[in-house]
């Protein structure tokens, strides 16, 4: 849910939770927070498990096409291409986007004593 965000962001959100709560109010808001969002996990297992009890294996019938859903909106034509012709998927983020592949670093040698480094007058 949260793979976007990170720890920059999140130090960011308590700097800003300082200085708007201030140092007194900060803990309690954070445990405010924590026992809210716990709340509403537990609320939303609870209803997950109701569904399952109610409707019994028709559940899983109904979760069938939401997983292909979600397949489907994570669709990539070239991933797919390459996995079905080259058996050899690129490696992908967790979002489900493929990851940029890194260029080969230039050979660098060090200069030799007194050997000036190489200079483009096109590229100043």
């Amino acid at each position: 849910m949260f793979d976007s965000i990170g720890w920059v962001e999140i130090l960011i959100i308590v700097v800003a939770g300082l200085f708007i709560l201030g140092p007194e109010r900060l803990p309690s808001a954070a445990a405010w927070l924590g026992k809210t969002v716990r709340q509403v996990r537990e609320y939303a297992t609870g209803a997950r498990e109701q569904l399952k009890q109610e409707m019994g294996p028709e559940f899983e019938q109904l979760r069938k096409p939401l997983e292909d859903l979600r397949e489907l909106r994570n669709f990539d034509p070239k991933r797919a291409v390459a996995k079905h012709l080259f058996d050899d998927p690129e490696p992908t983020k967790a979002n489900g986007y493929p990851t940029p592949p890194t260029p080969p670093a230039p050979e660098q040698r060090p200069l030799a004593p007194g050997e000036r480094p190489p200079y483009d007058p096109d590229a100043t």
